[in-house]
């Protein structure tokens, strides 16, 4: 496994030419490591998978809720505990992020690597006496649905650059899209995601609040989101707008403004100012 190293937008990329063994000359910094994963949630899951499927060895996942503790060792094959947090030389934690910093305070080994899965909080957060770090994979994380994991970025902080190759190797692993990242970058990554994602997902659940009180099958319209998605692939976002408000189709607005109440009526109209300042309209 190789890479290079370019600078772009203000992050350091990494352009993957994978491998299926280390060179003579390159130390891996995995062998014998002690992984620990904190956390049972998405992200939690989600990463232990991958570890899993990469066969990256994985020696405790750790967190409250033992239901899901359980489902996740029975799948895996990992050793979990709601108590005893043992020692380890990495350990990534992946719980929210007002959680994070409670729980960098149960890790009290020195000199371990720690780094947290959060977009948007900085690594100084983590409070032990132990290396800083950040392990940020951009993705939306549901323990049903499977995902490529090879595919997803991953935003890479440490505070040196051997932790820096500890990390980037682990990323490697599982991913080809690894990236060098600050933590002013990644807010503004974490920021972007949530317009491109968390919002747009939301107006998924408000269109099929409309689809189901006209008992219309949602599933008429997913052939639209998808080539939706698709189409900015290939186009930018901004050349692809479609509808009544880029071309300002007052009768239409209007009469959708009539079928409408309440939030989904000022989330039409919101969208629609957007839609028509963005446009010059």
């Amino acid at each position: 496994m190789s890479f290079v190293v370019f600078k772009n937008f203000g992050v350091r990329s990494l352009i993957i030419h994978k491998t299926s063994n280390l060179s003579p000359n390159q130390k891996s910094y995995l062998c014998f490591m002690q992984i620990v994963i904190i956390g049972s949630g998405n992200v939690a899951y989600h990463l232990a998978k991958a570890f899993f499927i990469n066969k990256i060895p994985v020696s405790l996942i750790f967190g409250r809720n033992e239901t899901e503790l359980q489902k996740i060792s029975s799948e895996l094959n990992i050793p979990f505990s709601t108590e005893k947090l043992s020692d380890a030389d990495l350990y990534l934690i992946c719980v929210s992020d007002s959680s994070v910093e409670y729980i960098s305070n149960l890790i009290t080994k020195k000199n371990c690597l720690v780094a947290h899965t959060s977009g948007s909080l900085p690594k100084e957060i983590l409070a032990g006496e132990y290396r800083k770090s950040s392990f940020y994979p951009l993705q939306t994380f549901s323990k049903s649905k499977e995902l490529d994991y090879s595919k997803i970025p991953f935003f890479i902080e440490t505070e040196n650059i051997e932790d820096q190759k500890i990390l980037t190797e682990l990323a490697l692993k599982i991913s080809e899209n690894v990236t060098e990242s600050t933590y002013e970058k990644r807010k503004y990554i974490h920021l972007t995601a949530v317009f491109a994602c968390n919002f747009v997902n939301h107006l998924f659940s408000r269109a099929k609040e409309i689809s189901d009180a006209q008992k219309i099958p949602f599933d008429y319209f997913l052939p639209l989101i998808n080539e939706t998605v698709m189409k900015i692939n290939e186009i930018d976002p901004k050349s692809a707008q479609t509808g009544p408000a880029v071309r300002n189709d007052k009768r239409i607005l209007e009469l959708h403004e009539q079928l409408l109440k309440d939030e989904s009526l000022e989330i039409y109209k919101t969208m629609n100012l957007s839609i028509k300042k963005m446009y010059h309209l």
